[in-house]
């Protein structure tokens, strides 16, 4: 099929609200490492990896072989058989995780974890009251809308009761307009009057992504879990860790982003980068909490551990520990903030940059003392760097942030080619503002 074709088979027998990138859609047709080609085929640098999902390249043959070869054997059982990847992955991920989470519950993405997460807090302290923080982002199912602090993502005003949302640690647009370190972190303080105020004082869960993704990669001060779990731990909370976008050594320098925070989470979530592209969630937690729901109730997953799927998420991590380690990517995601940061240093645009390894984010503004969101250059950024031949995301509740964040296997070279097109494409966009 042609461009024409497929966009014309989009707009008749999908949801219209479905968000498509750009003024023209593009469909894509294959790729290969950091590269895409459309169905024109036009070339493509992908920094942004599908949401932060093809974690090690477009048919890495590694991960590709792998999912062959287990189609060949079994693609499907359910939770109800055992499986060899299914143990297997299992195990991984406990070697690779903090603290003391062991025993995993895989299901089908990140909305699933989250919600799995947040029934497993409940049923474990008896519990029904959830912290959730403002610009968060949980998913499309009805309790994720109802922890998602963003407007534009709650569809028909959807809201399951109990869940209550804090202040976010937004430092460059702070709730409580005051400036940080001289702030004391406030806003983390603020989460025991919030449930001290709108709760029955007695929480089953705070959940918060290490950076917020969809927010705009909202990145905390390194004061700010260890302040907000410590309240919520005092009122009875668990402290449910959101990494669907910063796991698996995204941040740099460790596997999961809360690490960087030195803070154990109770219970934590991850999707997308997982299985490099195949669908998967996991909630992980420790041995005494998991076994603390067994008289709760029976659970299955029909699609949860699928042989094919945990057969990629085994060759995917492999990759990752030979070709792109949290070490390799404090490297190159230091090399492509400190081109970011010398952006900001030559275009008024750019507001704050922010972020940790290969997960920036560039916010722009129509004015820096100001600091008015310019959503309408984001739009104007976007074409002019798909007609360079780079993709890129965005996000934030205002429209206004750019997300950069490719394949882990991204080398120094691959940035130096992304900086040199963001740079004439900010260049272009400078003029029309």
């Amino acid at each position: 099929m042609n461009t024409q074709e497929i966009l014309e088979k989009q707009k008749k027998y999908l949801w219209p609200n479905h968000l498509l990138y750009y003024t023209e859609p593009m469909p894509l047709d294959h790729g290969d490492g950091l590269y895409v080609w459309d169905t024109d085929n036009n070339k493509y640098l992908d920094f942004f990896a599908g949401i932060l999902t093809t974690s090690v390249g477009h048919n890495h043959p590694k991960v590709t072989e792998r999912v062959r070869e287990q189609v060949g054997k079994l693609i499907h059982s359910s939770t109800l058989y055992p499986n060899e990847n299914h143990v297997n992955l299992a195990e991984k991920i406990a070697e690779i995780a903090p603290g003391d989470l062991q025993t995993s519950y895989f299901t089908n993405s990140g909305t699933e974890a989250d919600e799995t997460a947040v029934i497993l807090a409940k049923a474990y302290t008896g519990r029904q009251e959830v912290i959730a923080l403002r610009h968060g982002y949980s998913g499309r199912s009805a309790i994720g809308m109802s922890l998602t602090g963003q407007a534009p993502w709650r569809i028909g005003g959807t809201q399951y009761p109990g869940i209550k949302h804090a202040l976010n640690p937004y430092c460059y647009r702070c709730p409580l307009k005051l400036t940080y370190p001289e702030c004391g972190v406030a806003c983390a303080e603020d989460i025991e009057d919030l449930i001290r105020t709108t709760t029955s004082g007695q929480i089953a869960a705070f959940i918060a992504e290490p950076i917020q993704g969809v927010g705009g990669f909202i990145t905390p001060p390194k004061e700010y879990f260890k302040i907000a779990t410590d309240i919520v731990r005092r009122y009875g909370g668990l402290f449910i860790c959101d990494e669907v976008q910063t796991g698996f050594g995204r941040t740099g320098d460790k596997w999961f982003g809360i690490e960087h925070w030195d803070v154990e989470p109770d219970i934590m979530t991850m999707a997308k980068g997982i299985a490099n592209g195949l669908p998967m969630g996991n909630t992980i937690t420790t041995e005494a909490i998991a076994q603390g729901i067994v008289d709760k109730g029976a659970t299955i997953s029909t699609f949860g551990g699928n042989p094919v799927s945990t057969a990629a998420a085994l060759a995917t991590i492999e990759v990752m520990e030979e070709e792109a380690n949290p070490a390799h990517i404090a490297q190159v995601g230091a090399r492509l903030r400190e081109g970011l940061d010398q952006f900001k240093d030559k275009y008024p645009l750019i507001g704050d940059v922010r972020g940790m390894g290969l997960m920036q984010g560039v916010e722009l503004v129509k004015d820096r003392q100001t600091k008015e969101p310019a959503p309408q250059e984001v739009v104007f950024l976007f074409e002019e760097t798909r007609r360079r031949g780079l993709l890129i995301g965005k996000g934030g509740l205002y429209g206004n942030t750019i997300r950069i964040a490719p394949p882990l296997t991204a080398t120094n070279a691959h940035v130096d080619e992304a900086l040199a097109i963001l740079d004439h494409a900010l260049a272009a966009v400078h003029e029309l503002s």
